[in-house]
Parts: structure tokens; C-alpha cells; sequence
């Protein structure tokens, strides 16, 4: 039982000096609820009291639940973990009934319009927004760390000509570590930052230099003299052009998609990031994992799931038979929906914006009207409002890359880029937490029971 002060004042026991609270006696007062959960097993009819702490229970303690000592204790079974914490993070806050996304504590929305690629990339590795002499040398250390080492170009030229640029993406990211040997220091943290450094800087580069390889193109080096998404723009697209000039308006643009896609709290890459990352390997092989991770088409893919969509209803007039088709699961309807945001997606509200600015440059985009008038159309639709089902931020980047002139193959190579401080940022959250240890899910077993091995001749 708490302990609660008797009433006191100024004027001595038994007067109420004025401007004082009412007196509050053990028999009023609220006790506090205890931060605990009781859980009574039916098979035993033992009781337990389990910690609650941040909303949570600590899976280990279920082990205590048994049914006689010889019983491994009670364990919680969650596919695709739709409702198990697997760490402590201070990187990204995502509220998805409200559509709230911050990262390190500042909206979204603001990092988008006032900031930079690489503030924000700054904030989520370091946990604060630079000053001004921070950001100058942080800016200085990306840009100067561009370039790479000219053997990764002999084994980009050993994959075929149409190796998709992802796969060539996440095999020379993992043939980075060969060329660090000290990044496998992972508990200095000098060396380590080196290391989240050199794979900022450099992915971009990788990222070019694949899709050159897709078409057949030379090599654009980097250009120092450039922003870094501006970079990005140069190394993809310069030709003949002494000195490659990107339009601002895109190069904002692709700056904007690249913070929009900075981090995303525990997303299957992230996961795969801080999975294989627990085993304390290298960051290259780990980011390489994470990269792996964003290649398939329910992560990374997305954004290429809406352009095929459009292309599939092909013009305005079908919009409404495909909703109708849409409603009886005859198809999906791409890029709506999201596991966590049960409300629009802020970046997806954000990207909407940015694309009316590209296409002032580009000139407007069928199927950027036909995916606008799709979006008016399921909104004011009770089937889709009622099921949650708002557009997400791969239903408008996709139209933006394609008006940026990347193929499709380069959508998640893009997001890629983004997400790499992100994915730096969870590794170096768990390495320095106490209490990661190397990853490890339990199973629930359902195979065979034991059984002797049966000679070949005698088997049927």
C-alpha cells in the first residue's frame, strides 16, 4: 500500500490554512494500478504475475508457466512478428492509426520541406539535428568518399548484360567488406563510423554504376561539386556533357523521395539488418542483407505493383470497373494499404505535393491523372474508408521515378540509397544495446516424432 503524507499547513493540526488542497486521507486516495498482468493457466489453475514495462511483457518470462518441471515453459507464437517488440529503438516513431512519422522526434513533414537528404541522414545516425559546422564537415566526408575502388568495376562487368541492377546492387555492397578488411572492428566505434560513412557516400555510386551496366553505358564518376542527389542524377544520366547540370526542381525532388525513405521503423530490411547484423558481422555484409530484403516485390517492389496496375486499367473510364473488381478480390489495389498505417501515409500526402513539381518540368503524366482519380474515387468508397485502405507511399514515388526517366529494375536500387542511413542507424542501436544478444526465434515443432532409419532396399 502506498504511503500517503497526512495533511499539513501553516497554521497548525486541524486548520486548513487558505489556498491549500482538500485533505486527502488512505481511504480516498487513488491507489495506483499495478504495472502487471495476471495470468491464470487453465491446465494447472496456477496463477502468475507478469511485469508490464512500456506496454510490453517480457517473452521469457512465460517460460515460468509450466505444466510440471520437465515442460519447456510457455512460449508466444507470432508470424511474421504482427505483434512482438524485438527491440528498443530511438530511431523512428510511427503512430499508424494517426498517420504520424518522425524521425528522431521531428515530423516528417518538416524534415521534407526545410531540410536536406543529408541533415536528415545526419539526425537519424547521430540522434541531432547538425549545426552548421556539423553538417559542413559531415557533407565534406560523404562527398569525398564517393568514389570506388576501380576493381568493383571488373566484377560489375562480370555480370550480364541484363542483370537486374539490384542484383549487381547488393552483391558489390557485400564485396565492400572484402576491400575493408577493418570493418569487421565493429565495437570501435571510430572504425565503425568510418564504415557508415564510406556506405552513405557510396551507394550511390554502386547504385549508378549498375544501372550503366544495364545499358550498356560508361561510367559517370561522381562529381564533387555536387549536392548529393544532384550526384545521384549526374552518375545515372550524364553523357556527353562536360559538365552535367541537374535541373533543381528534380534534384529536389529526389532529395525529398531520399528522406521519405530514410527509415521506417522495424520493416522486413530493417529486421534483416539488425538480424544479421546480431551475429556481429561486418556492416557491408549486413547492409547487403537488409538490401536483399528490400529486393522483394512486398517491400522494395511496390511502387513497380502501382505502375503495373495503371497499366492494366489503361484509361479513366475503366477506373470504375476495376474498384468493382477490386471489392470482390478479383485484383488488388496496389499501393493502398499499409501493415502499419491504418490512416493516409504522411509521405504518401507528401509525395502527392512533389509530383505536381516534377511534372511542371516533365510535363503531366497519364497515369499520374488516372492514379489521382483513382485515389478520389476509393475515398469517397465506404468499402475502402471502412477497410482503412489509404493510399501509401509507394502509390505516388513510382510515377515519380518513371517521370525522373529510371526504369522500373531502378525503383528499389532508389530506395535503397534512402534507406542506407536508416539501416546504419538500427545497426549501430543494436550493437550498442545491453540487452541484443544474435538473434534467435524459437520454433513451434510439428514434424515427426522420433523414428529409427529404415535401410534403403527396405523402404517403400
Amino acid at each position: 500500500m502506498a504511503k500517503h503524507p497526512l495533511p499539513t499547513t501553516g497554521t497548525g493540526m486541524g486548520k486548513k490554512a487558505a489556498g491549500s488542497p482538500p485533505a486527502t486521507f488512505p481511504s480516498e486516495a487513488t491507489v495506483a494500478p499495478k504495472q502487471s498482468l495476471s495470468i491464470t493457466d487453465n491446465r494447472t489453475g496456477k496463477t502468475y504475475e507478469i511485469p508490464v514495462k512500456d506496454g510490453t511483457i517480457h517473452a521469457t518470462d512465460l517460460r515460468q508457466i509450466k505444466t510440471d518441471p520437465e515442460d519447456f515453459g510457455l512460449m508466444s507464437y507470432d508470424p511474421a512478428f504482427n505483434n512482438t517488440a524485438s527491440c528498443r529503438s530511438a530511431i523512428t516513431f510511427i503512430d499508424g492509426d494517426k498517420g504520424i512519422l518522425r524521425y528522431r522526434g521531428y515530423p516528417i513533414e518538416q524534415l521534407a520541406e526545410r531540410g536536406t537528404f543529408l541533415e536528415t541522414a545526419y539526425l537519424i545516425v547521430h540522434g541531432e539535428l547538425p549545426t552548421t559546422a556539423q553538417l559542413d564537415e559531415w557533407t565534406h566526408n560523404i562527398t569525398h568518399h564517393t568514389f570506388i575502388h576501380e576493381n568493383i568495376l571488373k566484377l560489375m562487368d562480370g555480370f550480364r548484360y541484363d542483370a537486374h541492377p539490384m542484383g549487381v546492387f547488393v552483391s558489390t555492397v557485400a564485396a565492400l567488406s572484402t576491400f575493408y578488411p577493418e570493418a569487421n572492428q565493429i565495437r570501435n566505434p571510430e572504425v565503425r563510423y568510418r564504415q557508415m560513412v564510406r556506405l552513405i557516400a557510396k551507394s550511390p555510386t554502386l547504385a549508378a554504376f549498375a544501372y550503366r551496366h544495364s545499358t550498356g553505358m560508361p561510367y559517370a564518376y561522381p562529381d564533387n561539386d555536387l549536392s548529393y542527389s544532384g550526384n545521384v542524377l549526374n552518375m545515372m544520366f550524364k553523357t556527353t556533357e562536360a559538365k552535367y547540370q541537374p535541373n533543381k526542381m528534380l534534384e529536389h525532388a529526389l532529395d525529398v523521395l531520399f528522406i521519405l525513405h530514410a527509415d521506417h521503423e522495424q520493416n522486413c530490411s530493417a529486421n534483416a539488418m539488425r538480424s544479421v547484423g546480431s551475429s556481429e558481422v561486418d556492416p557491408y555484409s549486413a547492409m547487403a542483407a537488409a538490401a536483399a530484403a528490400l529486393y522483394g516485390p512486398l517491400h522494395g517492389g511496390a511502387n513497380e505493383q502501382v505502375l503495373r496496375m495503371l497499366g492494366e486499367i489503361g484509361s479513366m473510364k475503366n477506373i470504375p470497373d476495376y474498384i468493382k473488381r477490386v471489392k470482390t478480390k478479383e485484383v488488388k489495389l496496389m499501393g493502398f494499404g499499409h501493415r502499419i498505417y491504418k490512416n493516409y501515409d504522411p509521405r504518401a500526402k507528401i509525395i502527392k505535393q512533389v509530383a505536381d513539381e516534377v511534372f511542371e518540368v516533365t510535363g503531366k503524366n497519364p497515369l499520374l491523372e488516372m492514379a489521382v482519380e483513382l485515389e478520389r474515387i476509393a475515398l469517397q468508397d465506404d468499402y475502402f474508408v471502412s477497410h482503412k485502405l489509404y493510399p501509401n507511399v509507394d502509390f505516388y514515388s513510382g510515377i515519380i521515378y518513371e517521370a525522373l526517366r529510371f526504369p522500373v529494375a531502378m525503383f528499389p536500387v532508389l530506395f535503397a540509397i534512402g534507406r542506407t542511413p536508416g539501416w546504419l542507424a538500427q545497426w549501430q542501436e543494436l550493437l550498442t544495446d545491453p540487452e541484443q544478444k544474435i538473434a534467435r526465434p524459437r520454433q513451434v515443432y510439428v514434424g515427426s516424432e522420433k523414428r529409427d532409419y529404415v535401410p534403403i532396399e527396405k523402404r517403400r
